[in-house]
Formats: C-alpha cells, sequence, structure tokens
C-alpha cells in the first residue's frame, strides 16, 4: 500500500497543476463593463417572479411553482399594504410581510 506524501507548506496545491480543468461556464452573448455592469440588472427569467420580504429586505427569485406553494400553504393579502402578502418568505424562511414583483 503506498503512502502519498504530506505536503505541510501547501506549495503542491499553488504551483501544482489541477488533474483536469474545469470547463468554461461563462455564457455567450453581450456583456455589460464597467458603470453598465455596476447599474444595470440582469434579463428577467422566463416563469420566475422576485419576492422581497419586509423584514431581512432580501429581494430572492422564485419559480411560478414555488410561489404557487408559497401562498396556497397558508398566506394572506392586503392590498393596501406596501408589501401586502404574508407568507413565508424564501430566504430567512419566516411569516413575514413580503411583496411579489411581477415585472422585475
Amino acid at each position: 500500500m503506498a503512502r502519498r506524501a504530506v505536503d505541510p507548506t501547501g506549495k503542491q496545491a499553488l504551483f501544482g497543476s489541477p488533474p483536469a480543468a474545469a470547463g468554461d461556464r461563462l455564457a455567450p452573448g453581450v456583456r455589460s463593463e464597467g458603470r453598465t455592469a455596476l447599474f444595470s440588472t440582469p434579463p428577467r427569467q422566463a416563469g420566475t417572479v422576485v419576492v422581497e420580504c419586509s423584514n431581512c429586505r432580501v429581494r430572492s427569485r422564485v419559480s411560478l411553482f414555488d410561489l404557487g406553494l408559497r401562498l396556497f400553504s397558508g398566506s394572506a393579502w392586503f392590498p393596501l399594504r406596501h408589501h401586502p402578502h404574508w407568507m413565508r418568505c424564501p430566504s430567512c424562511r419566516q411569516r413575514r410581510w413580503c411583496r411579489i414583483g411581477w415585472n422585475d
């Protein structure tokens, strides 16, 4: 049974080549650079909505199916509030007042 040598300084990890390089995961298309990249939003994904929580202020993108499950598993709706939906937040996982962004 062969034993591998221990590299206490970690030089092998820094200067050795990886056994297999990972594939390129960048998508083709127009890239935003500079100020445009900083102040622009990605294009809307089909079949998703943005849910913003009033407590943690996190905006989460969820699918329409997931939104349906959240709304039908115990929620309330009061249309005059800024965050009109009482539902389980996707990020903090607590029942809070949330706002659903259909066009975000």
